[in-house]
């Protein structure tokens, strides 16, 4: 289902909250995504424009399963199977999000939120970009874009990253082609941290049915259903971006960034713009989800993984939850060094059987009130590369970020029965004849 079909499916579900009362881009429409954290919502009036705005539509584990067509459980094994079975998209000639082709640029039509009051001006912050790469082609990712005029935004470009390595290969500057409004498949696959040679676009048509079209001034082709599509040029010029919510919930650091410059804006007929409110379930969900697979590959290659969770509670990013079923005596130890592998920037791993649910830390804490030792089954690893979000990390200046890792084995001890250190269970029964 493109975006707007499942905004559709949503709705007939009972899953979309609409908000009928005029809400303005600067900060209150953040405020009320805040206030529904981890709902889908829709703004029907925004004032300014005659533009609907949905957010959240990536909020939750249970949306995003709906719109890959599977169950919570699911999702880390469909992905897996994208991954390494991708498909190549269709390219047509006719696509929506070419219906209104705009005569000229002016980012100021777009209705586009300040965030918080200590923003750095408007942002797009659920736009995927999309470049190509002289060397290994197609590269699809998460780029926020701050507005800085009529037709130029100021974008974050991580180094040593997908964007960046195209823009070293190019010269210092490249074609770009940025997506606003795009279908859960390709949210999740441009969010999927995919070998250089792989396209996420043939990830998400793996997902489901993907077709591409070639924008109208640079040779790039992007998803035929988009609501929005940005077409430009990626510059040498620099200019300072920010500050600008992070996924730890704390303001990112101002830095000198790439002018992107806008050539070309199409869209769909009554085009609905989509918003992700920074730092909240929406940009976790997004961040972490899709280093499941990753973690998953890795642990499987050492024993039998069942199921990662990358853990909101550790700002989906920093923590993780592993479920493996044991196939020797050491194997929760060798899946904590597997996770680490499987995602450099996981500072705690904690391993349990494959009776926990990892999706309930309830389940997840009384795996380690009852089968962990701290002495016996801590592995602490000091000083190792990290991630530049982690607020407690080492820094120092040109250097990669350090951090302490911790891996938890909250398994049963292999050999032992596991029936003697199992949950005991009472009957379940039904309430109606007793409540009558």
């Amino acid at each position: 289902m493109d975006f707007r079909r499942f905004i559709g499916e949503l709705d007939k579900q009972q899953l979309l909250t609409h908000i009928e009362k005029e809400c303005s881009l600067d900060s209150e429409v953040a405020n009320v995504l805040n206030a529904l954290d981890g709902k889908t919502v829709m703004f029907e009036k925004v004032r300014g424009y005659t533009n609907k705005v949905v957010g959240g539509i990536c909020g939750s584990r249970e949306t995003i399963a709906l719109g890959l067509g599977t169950n919570v459980e699911g999702i880390v094994h469909k992905m897996i199977g994208a991954i390494n079975k991708p498909v190549k998209p269709d390219v047509v000639t006719d696509a929506p999000c070419q219906e209104v082709v705009e005569s000229g640029v002016d980012l100021s039509k777009l209705p586009l939120p300040k965030y918080l009051s200590g923003d750095g001006g408007r942002y797009i912050s659920s736009g995927i970009v999309i470049v190509n790469d002289k060397e290994w082609g197609r590269n699809v990712c998460y780029h926020r874009l701050m507005e800085i005029g009529k037709d130029r935004f100021v974008g974050r470009i991580i180094e040593q990253r997908g964007t960046d390595k195209a823009l070293k290969k190019a010269g210092g500057e490249i074609d770009f082609a940025m997506c606003l409004g795009n279908s859960i498949p390709v949210l999740m696959a441009a969010a999927t941290s995919l070998a250089d040679e792989q396209d996420e676009l043939a990830m998400a048509n793996a997902l489901e049915k993907t077709d591409t079209v070639r924008c109208k001034t640079v040779d790039i082709e992007v998803p035929a259903n988009a609501e929005y599509v940005l077409e430009g040029r990626i510059t040498s010029e620099l200019v300072k971006e920010g500050p600008f919510l992070d996924l730890t919930e704390t303001y990112d650091s101002e830095r000198e960034q790439r002018v992107f410059q806008v050539k070309r804006i199409t869209h769909r007929r009554d085009p609905i713009m989509q918003v992700l409110l920074p730092g909240k379930s929406e940009h976790k969900m997004l961040m972490g989800m899709p280093k499941e697979p990753t973690i998953y590959n890795e642990v499987n290659k050492v024993t039998k993984c069942r199921n990662v969770s990358v853990t909101p509670g550790g700002c989906s990013w920093l923590h993780a939850v592993v479920q493996i079923e044991k196939q020797g005596p050491n194997d929760g130890r060798k899946a904590a060094m597997a996770a680490f592998k499987g995602h450099g920037s996981l500072k705690r791993v904690i391993i349990v059987d494959d009776d926990i649910n990892i999706f309930d830390p309830h389940d997840v804490e009384w795996a380690l009130a009852t089968r962990f030792q701290a002495d016996r089954d801590s592995t602490i690893l000091s000083y190792q590369p990290g991630s530049s979000l982690d607020p407690s990390a080492i820094y120092e200046k040109g250097q990669k970020t350090m951090t302490c890792k911790q891996g938890l084995d909250a398994t049963i001890p292999f050999g032992e029965d596991k029936e003697e250190w199992k949950r005991v269970e009472y009957p379940k029964i039904t309430l109606d004849e007793y409540l009558k």
